[in-house]
């Protein structure tokens, strides 16, 4: 008699196929989200580039919008690889390429739509300095990428080396979603120019600013958290693009203050560990 084909093993052999197919189906789910993320800067791209065709105001707003999700998204990808231990090369590596993408690429169109290709018709040197800036940026943010990918020392978990592209990208859609309308004055253009250069110099700085995961803040606690958020977004329904655009500025002014302290002996929030006695953290950025 076939022990092999009683009716108990074939309902086992059904359990432990399922129960492989949703092993498997765990690791798409992080990438998936990544491809959402790419999605969003895509759909970012497409955003500008019909700003040059159609209602400019309308088309910049959900360049930014696009771009904020994008950063949802990107934020939600590597937390659910650590829940699902789910965490691969493949994903990192995806996810590298979705940052290039929805916050180097994508930003730097939006930028240039937003303050110079209009200006730029008149006046072909704020064109230049536009095109120049946008690059700087773009390239910036890939090299910030590719220093963190190649990073051997393993670094204070509590903080990013270099502000990380996404809070980059995301400081450029805050104004472009609280002020969609097309700059028209030669001194905000340059001024936006001055933002994107400053943006590219802070992401391959070695200035530190706080990752959130192990917060030096008391934030990375559970409850703090849900706290943390819920007052977000109530802010956030509240204000709306007045609240990203002041929580983009306090958030990049507060870390470069904390900066500026510890280089003059302040203490009040331990400053970063140097890198041969920092734990190791294989969290993604």
């Amino acid at each position: 008699m076939d022990y092999t084909n009683t009716p108990e093993d074939r309902k086992e052999r059904r359990r432990e196929f399922r129960r492989q197919a949703l092993q498997k189906s765990k690791f798409a789910i992080p990438s998936g989200v990544t491809l959402l993320s790419i999605f969003c800067g895509f759909s970012s791209v497409v955003m500008s580039l019909n700003a040059s065709t159609g209602d400019p105001s309308f088309y910049l707003k959900w360049s930014a919008i696009f771009l904020i999700l994008a950063g949802i998204f990107d934020g939600m990808d590597g937390r659910l690889a650590r829940m699902t231990n789910t965490t691969t090369e493949f994903g990192i590596q995806l996810d590298s390429i979705a940052d290039i993408l929805s916050f180097g690429m994508a930003p730097a169109i939006m930028a240039y739509q937003y303050a110079f290709i209009e200006l730029g018709r008149l006046d072909p040197q704020l064109k230049f300095i536009g095109w120049a800036a946008c690059f700087f940026y773009l390239a910036c943010g890939a090299l910030r990428l590719a220093r963190f990918n190649i990073q051997t020392k393993e670094t204070d978990p509590r903080f990013f080396m270099g502000m990380p592209i996404p809070m980059a990208a995301g400081t450029l859609a805050s104004v472009v979603l609280h002020w969609p309308v097309r700059l028209t004055s030669r001194y905000l253009a340059l001024f936006f120019a001055l933002q994107l250069f400053l943006a590219g110099i802070f992401m391959v700085s070695n200035v530190r600013f706080a990752s959130f995961k192990k917060s030096p803040f008391g934030v990375s606690r559970p409850f703090n958290k849900m706290v943390l958020f819920i007052l977000l977004t109530a802010l956030l329904i509240g204000f709306q693009s007045t609240f990203l655009l002041w929580f983009g500025i306090v958030l990049v002014v507060g870390n470069l203050m904390i900066n500026g302290l510890w280089l003059l002996g302040w203490t009040g929030i331990t400053p970063p560990i140097d890198e041969e006695e920092a734990e190791p953290d294989t969290s993604e950025v």
